[in-house]
């Protein structure tokens, strides 16, 4: 048989590679407990409300979902108190981005903005997709360039992407000034959709100052993304959902996989939204474990970057040794987190913020590996 060939722009990308898996380091450590800080997850893990929906929907794993989720639009539309006409569901919000870029952008005709680094979704999507992918360096504190990323936009740009809180610093640029990158690129690229993803807006101290979705400012040109994988604990659902403008939200749901979100994804969805103790424990968690863990790294005279998320940027003292070793020595303690390799950031690590033992335990462990002879016990 003869070898099917694949796109060169398939062949060339490298694949994501996730966070290593709890059963992983067992294995390879010998561990008997592990503490995973590497993927910015709900370090309450999942609401017993959606866990029980769960348990409670689990005879109907034979019937097909319900087309449109039209349950889950209206609790989000209520949620956001926006017209249920702009709010789509999607398999997380990858599946979003995805059918964004693949219902606007041509191939070899049409562009995309972002930063660099960002989340790598955006662009791997695009250059799976066919599209110029254009990217605008972060600055040297992880901030946006507003002026930079609008020179990349021209009449080809259809979208450009920004996170806030970003990922992997964790930077929240002023409301104000995402009012103004879209009121400013509608002017220069009137058919460009600005996307917004707040993943991670729940944990900002005060979401309705930070966010445009939040206060309820929405620009015609803005499409909004937000996630259950993250505050609401059902990351392992694959669960997302997108606010933008009307007529697109229509597309969209002509465009999407029939039944992408599963039946007990949207149950649990449904429960978790009126779990609103177990939401606000949450954010009491992340935001007093920012702080604890910010401090406890600064003590130890690490750099930390600011973070609205529920994660830290964070770089070694100097001759502390590599990031690279430090996330080893980590491993071996049976405590993971992320290094930032990928990001082109080798020398840059990023700690999630657990729960208060698991707080205790990596700040313990960082004190141990930065106390030892070489820093960060080199094998």
């Amino acid at each position: 048989m003869s070898e099917i060939s694949v796109l060169p722009r398939i062949r060339e990308l490298d694949a994501y590679v996730p966070g290593l898996s709890i059963p992983e380091i067992r294995q390879k450590y010998g561990l008997s407990q592990v503490i995973k800080m590497a993927s910015n997850e709900n370090p309450l893990g999942a609401s017993p409300l959606a866990q029980e929906a769960v348990r409670r929907h689990a005879s109907s794993l034979f019937r097909y979902p319900q087309g449109g989720n039209p349950r889950l639009v209206r609790a989000l539309a209520d949620l956001h108190a926006v017209d249920p006409r702009r709010v789509v569901a999607g398999n997380g919000s990858d599946e979003i981005i995805d059918l964004l870029i693949r219902m606007l952008a041509e191939p070899g005709r049409h562009s995309l903005v972002c930063f660099d680094p960002c989340f790598s979704i955006y662009p791997i999507q695009g250059r799976i997709a066919g599209v110029d992918v254009r990217r605008c360096p972060l600055g040297k504190d992880f901030d946006f360039d507003f002026d930079a990323l609008l020179r990349l936009v021209d009449q080809s740009t259809r979208l450009v992407f920004i996170t806030t809180p970003d990922n992997p610093s964790g930077y929240c640029p002023p409301r104000e000034a995402v009012a103004n990158l879209a009121e400013r690129l509608a002017k220069i690229a009137p058919g460009c959709l600005l996307v917004v993803d707040e993943a991670y807006m729940d944990f900002a101290e005060d979401e309705a100052e930070a966010s445009l979705l939040a206060s309820g400012a929405t620009p015609d040109n803005a499409a909004f993304l937000r996630t259950f994988s993250k505050s609401w604990g059902l990351a392992g659902l694959r669960l997302g959902y997108g606010v933008l403008p009307p007529a697109l939200a229509e597309y969209f749901w002509r465009a999407r996989l029939p039944f992408s979100v599963n039946i007990l994804a949207e149950e649990a969805g449904l429960a978790a939204l009126t779990d609103t103790a177990f939401r606000q424990a949450t954010l009491d968690v992340v935001r007093q474990g920012r702080a604890k863990l910010r401090d406890g790294l600064t003590a130890l005279g690490c750099t930390v970057w600011p973070s609205a998320a529920n994660f830290l940027l964070f770089r070694l003292p100097p001759r502390a040794g590599s990031a690279r070793d430090c996330f080893e020595a980590l491993l071996r303690r049976g405590i993971i987190i992320r290094p930032l390799s990928s990001y082109n950031l080798p020398e840059h690590l990023r700690v999630s913020v657990g729960d208060a033992r698991e707080n205790a335990a990596f700040l313990a462990a960082m004190r141990d590996i930065l106390a030892a002879p070489d820093t960060t016990e080199r094998a």
